[in-house]
């Protein structure tokens, strides 16, 4: 079942690289405070560089300003997100969260199939707006699309 607006996120950790490669729980990442998580197929993929991050990367300074982390997510391992957040000029403070095993994005139901591409089990893309770990707001794509997700649109929800 997917996750809705009103459920509380899973407890379920995620890694990142600081110092080294750091496993972190959601409690920590979510709790007490205002977040938008996106969630991407892949790093290094065409619409997610292209794209999805740049929005983020773009808009980061205006999510702040309103109080609110940014975090992004893939189903790809930290050394990667690390890469790809680099090649990026991701501004720090826009945490790249990897979720290797897809544990999470199972426990939210927004995983796909992505085998017939060779990529396996992945993320759907989406964004999320939570409050001290609560959803608040839901914006999944349908396949093949690129809206909803967006930085700009989130903003616009955000309004």
């Amino acid at each position: 079942m997917t996750i809705q607006a009103g459920d509380r996120l899973p407890e379920i950790p995620l890694q990142r690289i600081r110092e080294g490669v750091e496993t972190i729980d959601t409690r920590t990442l979510f709790d007490g405070k205002k977040v938008v998580l996106f969630a991407v197929p892949g790093a290094f993929t065409p619409t997610c560089s292209e794209r999805h991050l740049p929005s983020f990367v773009e808009h980061f300074d205006e999510f702040r300003e309103k109080g609110i982390d940014v975090a992004c997510m893939s189903v790809n391992d930290p050394f990667v997100m690390q890469a790809w957040g680099k090649s990026q000029d991701v501004p720090d403070g826009l945490m790249m969260l990897a979720d290797g095993n897809g544990d999470f994005t199972r426990a939210l139901g927004l995983e796909m199939d992505a085998s017939a591409y060779g990529m396996g089990t992945r993320s759907r893309r989406f964004a999320l707006y939570a409050e001290d770990g609560v959803v608040k707001q839901l914006h999944v794509e349908a396949p093949g699309e690129y809206r909803v997700s967006s930085a700009e649109y989130v903003l616009s929800q955000l309004a």
